[in-house]
């Protein structure tokens, strides 16, 4: 049994572009295909699709490189975890290496990233660093 499904999805994510590979396979979830969005619209990934397979849908992203094979993502880092949960206010959403990366955030508005989050007025559950 998997007892944190994003933090499975990270570290699928970057094992996959530590071998370059093109795309990487998992479980679909709500959660995971809101943050496979966020990565999309970030430009970190050139896109993902969700196959509606059984017994469970199974999402694919599919991984960007620039010319010279270099992966866009260069880590992904799971910040809240089952066992320590981290929340935020509005006023304190971390900043990803001086604005360069993307914290992912749980809102009572839908998953969105730190940006969007201080735009939208609202804090909550600080789920991952990309950069």
């Amino acid at each position: 049994m998997m007892t944190d499904p994003i933090a499975d999805m990270l570290t699928r994510t970057r094992n996959a572009i530590t071998a370059k590979h093109k795309q990487v396979t998992m479980p679909s979830a709500n959660t995971k295909v809101a943050l496979a969005r966020i990565l999309k619209d970030e430009g970190f990934i050139r896109g993902y699709d969700v196959a509606d397979t059984k017994p469970q849908a199974t999402l694919r992203l599919h991984l960007k490189y620039d010319e010279d094979r270099k992966p866009i993502i260069t880590d992904l880092q799971r910040v809240s975890k089952p066992g320590r949960r981290v929340y935020t206010s509005r006023h304190d959403i971390p900043w990803v290496r001086s604005g360069l990366g993307v914290t992912v955030m749980s809102t009572p508005k839908g998953v969105m990233t730190g940006r969007e989050a201080r735009r939208a007025g609202v804090g909550g559950e600080v789920v991952a660093y990309i950069w």
